[in-house]
């Protein structure tokens, strides 16, 4: 149960809705199809406001200046055009790199989750399951792995159940 809750969770966490607004990153591609190799329609310029139509694997649909294309879902940022940069700038983010030889950035790069069409419509898959029960390891293969690669054990704790869930 408690991994059905956390997919759930994921998958809600990361919904775009048609009709949302969202603004390009960089002057990005207008496709004709969801694909990098289709047609370009046009150039949409970086900080342009644009509709989402649908989204379709890491593609998203868009209407922009009257035309209804493609774009690369990384493309997009939903919300505001302008979103200042957080974090250290400056002198202290050179000291931050020069005492610990890190800059503090970290670039995550993903699927913004299910169309709500997809989630009203899901179903169990038991063949699914087992094809990704294949991929499961025994815990002393696990602990060799992490050993490998210099990683440390830690203990995690499990979020508390929804109250009236059965």
């Amino acid at each position: 149960m408690k991994w059905l809750a956390a997919v759930c969770l994921s998958v809600l966490c990361g919904l775009a809705h048609a009709g949302d607004p969202a603004y390009t990153v960089r002057d990005t591609d207008l496709r004709a199809k969801p694909f990098a190799d289709s047609d370009s329609l046009s150039v949409i310029a970086a900080n342009t406001k644009v509709e989402i139509m649908q989204r379709k694997s890491s593609w998203m649909q868009v209407k922009v200046s009257g035309a209804t294309g493609w774009v690369k879902m990384l493309s997009l940022r939903l919300g505001a055009a302008e979103q200042k940069k957080r974090g250290d700038s400056g002198l202290a983010a050179l000291f931050n790199v020069a005492s610990t030889g890190n800059s503090g950035s970290t670039v995550t790069t993903g699927v913004r989750g299910l169309s709500e069409e997809q989630l009203k419509n899901t179903r169990a898959n038991p063949q699914e399951l087992e094809a990704a029960r294949a991929y499961a390891v025994s815990k002393a293969e696990a602990k060799r792995f992490a050993q490998a690669g210099k990683l440390g054990a830690r203990d995690m704790a499990y979020l508390p159940e929804p109250e009236g869930d059965n």
